[in-house]
């Protein structure tokens, strides 16, 4: 990941992460041009998916079966014993 500095737009570095969950964080970050010096927070989040994990195929299917009336999961147990 490539942060740039909000002052000057040079290269910034990293140096420290604080992460809140495993899905947002704070970046201490500071300038890369010492002539700048610029030290900030910047602040990391996952926004959304846009292709589900393959890893997590089982539990949607199962999620999604749990919320179907039973005669649609009779129909849908047919079809896949078929």
């Amino acid at each position: 990941m490539r942060i740039h500095c909000t002052q000057c737009g040079e290269k910034a570095r990293i140096n420290k992460t604080n992460w809140f969950s495993n899905a947002a964080a704070d970046l201490y970050c500071s300038c890369s041009d010492p002539e700048c010096g610029h030290t900030f927070v910047m602040s990391l989040g996952f926004s959304h998916t846009i292709s589900p994990s393959a890893k997590n195929v089982n539990e949607l299917v199962i999620a999604l079966v749990k919320t179907m009336p039973p005669e649609k999961v009779k129909e849908l147990h047919h079809m896949l014993t078929i």
